[in-house]
C-alpha cells in the first residue's frame, strides 16, 4: 500500500484548538514541537502498563525447552473423554518429621 500525502489548512480558534474532523474522534495524538516552529501531530496508541509484557522478548529459553521436550518425546494418543470427568482430589501423604 502506498503513502499518501495531503496538505490542508487550518484554523485555531479562538480558544486555542483545531478541528479535524470525525475521524480523529476519540483518538489519542502526539503533538510535538520542533525547534523551527514546526508542529507534527501524529496519532499513537497507548497500552496500558499492565500490558507491556505482551511487547517483550519471549522466553527463548522456555520455549527451546518445549521444543527439545517435542523432540525427544514420542507421541501418544489423548483421551479427550478426560478432560470432561472431573479431577480426583490426591490423598497428602502424611510427612515426618525432620528433626
Amino acid at each position: 500500500m502506498a503513502a499518501t500525502s495531503t496538505s490542508e489548512i487550518k484554523v485555531v480558534g479562538k480558544s486555542g484548538q483545531i478541528s479535524l474532523g470525525k475521524r480523529y474522534a476519540g483518538k489519542m495524538l502526539e503533538l510535538q514541537r520542533l525547534d523551527d516552529g514546526t508542529l507534527l501531530l501524529r496519532a499513537v496508541a497507548m497500552i496500558p502498563e499492565s500490558q507491556l509484557w505482551t511487547l517483550q522478548e519471549p522466553d527463548h529459553s522456555k520455549i527451546a525447552r518445549g521444543l527439545a521436550w517435542a523432540a525427544e518425546t514420542s507421541p501418544r494418543e489423548s483421551d479427550p473423554q478426560s478432560l470432561l470427568e472431573p479431577k480426583r482430589k490426591r490423598r497428602s501423604r502424611p510427612r515426618g518429621r525432620r528433626g
